[in-house]
Order: structure tokens, then sequence, then C-alpha cells
């Protein structure tokens, strides 16, 4: 059973950029960021299906504002949190969750190099670039939380090998930590939130093939996969004040996968 959100007005009052906001756990997180009093900015590049995203949020009564950019670009990337700043007031918390996950993306013999270095550029720079331009307007706030989506991958290993993605996830855990002892005494927390498999449009893609979808699963404790809203309420809990001695930490939302030896019979 999925729990209910808790009190609403965690985020009261703060300024939230939250990227890959327009589908997925940034969805998820921007609806309940939103409900939690932020004002917020969704930056996607499909600003179509952001535009939608804000539309929900402004018919409940919030406040919202999407933003498009392509994280792997310096350029983009200062232009949307200027204007983040600018429609929130100030902002309080960076989300970078953006990433891309190619079906190419496999072992290393196989990936070709333009998969590889696009993975880099989104999943590994676009966390860097959103940091690089973010943590400014943090420290203009007075502080705030970073959340930067990293992944259950970047503690383990896998003979389904996403050598790039992989990779870049392991880039962000490590990157998460420097920043977080770096701005520590600035007012600035920053932490790595690493989902397992989760229920998105992309791995419902990816995982299509039933036999595949089972080989996933039989490693999960619980049985099935994570839901974005449940992740996005891990992400809400390290923006808001509620995690206020949380720094640095490698956040795991895993249903249990990287504590497991054997799993469960099914039953």
């Amino acid at each position: 059973m999925i729990a209910s959100a808790a009190v609403a007005g965690r985020l009261e009052g703060r300024g939230a950029l939250i990227t890959g906001g327009a589908s997925g756990i940034g969805r998820e997180a921007a609806l309940l960021f939103a409900a939690e009093g932020a004002r917020v900015a969704v930056v996607d590049v499909a600003d179509a299906d952001g535009a939608g995203v804000v539309a929900e949020i402004e018919a409940t009564g919030g406040i919202a504002h999407c933003v498009r950019a392509d994280v792997s670009r310096s350029e983009e990337v200062a232009a949307a949190v200027a204007e983040a700043e600018r429609v929130t007031g100030a902002l309080h918390v960076l989300f970078n969750n953006a990433g891309i996950f190619p079906s190419a993306d496999g072992s290393p013999t196989h990936t070709d190099e333009s998969i590889w270095d696009r993975v880099m550029e989104v999943n590994l720079k676009g966390v860097f670039l959103c940091c690089k331009h973010g943590i400014p307007a943090l420290l203009r706030a007075g502080g705030g939380s970073i959340v930067n989506t990293a992944s259950f991958v970047a503690v383990m290993g896998a003979a389904t090998s996403q050598i790039a993605y992989t990779a870049s996830k392991g880039g962000v855990l490590a990157m998460t930590r420097e920043i977080a002892i770096e701005y520590a005494r600035q007012g600035i927390r920053a932490n790595a939130l690493c989902p397992g498999p989760v229920d998105t449009p992309l791995l419902r893609e990816l995982l299509a093939d039933p036999t595949a979808r089972a080989r996933r699963l039989t490693h999960v404790p619980m049985g099935r996969l994570a839901q974005a809203a449940e992740v996005a309420r891990a992400a809400l809990y390290l923006a808001s004040d509620e995690s206020s001695y949380v720094n640095g930490t490698t956040f795991l939302v895993d249903g249990g996968i990287t504590s497991a030896y054997v799993t469960p019979e099914e039953v």
C-alpha cells in the first residue's frame, strides 16, 4: 500500500527548480512541491508537456512556470536558472532530475561512443551545469537544498549492462558528496536521491518484453517497481526542513534491492 502525502506546507513560500519536470518523477515532484507551497519552475525540453504540468498545478491554486532548457547546454541552463529565480522570487530548492536512458546503452563493447557521450552530457554534465548556475541562486536566497537524481545502479553492478547510464549516475553520486561538503557551512545541503526501478514511461518501454521485466522484478524484494510519486515524496523530504541535518547522503529508495541477497519466493 502506498502512503498518502503528509500535511501540506513544507515548502511554503520557497522557490523550486525541477529539471525533467514534464514527466515521470519530475512531474510528480512538481505537483507535490507545489501542493506543499512551493513556487515551481518546471524545466524540460518537452515544453508542451511542461506547460501541461503547470496547468495542472495552477488548476489547484498552485504557482508554477514552464521553462524550456536542454540541461547539457550551459547557456540554456544559465537562462533557465535566471528565469526561474525571476518568476519564483528566490530559489531555495534545486531538484536536478533530468536524465536519459537510451535503449542502445548496453555493454562496453556494444555501446556506441555517441550514446556514451550523449548520456554523459545529459545525466552528468547536466547536473554539473545545474549546480554551477543554480548554487549562486541558492546562496543569494540565503541557502537551500540540492537534490540530485542518481540511481541505485550507482552503488551496485548488473549483468544487464547499461554502462553509460551506470557510469553517469556514479558520477552524480560522487559529485553530490563533493558539493555537500564544500557548501555545508554556507547553508546549502546536497543529497543524491537513488531510486530503484521506477514505473515510468521510459522504463515501461525498456521492459516491454515480459521476460526482461520478470528478470528485473525477481531481484526486487517487494516484487514491484516503484511509483514515481513514491520517489517524489523522498525528494520532498530532502528538499524540506524535515531533512535539515541530512547532507551528502546516498538516499536509496529502492524497495530493498541493494540490501538483498536472496529475494522472497512468489506468494
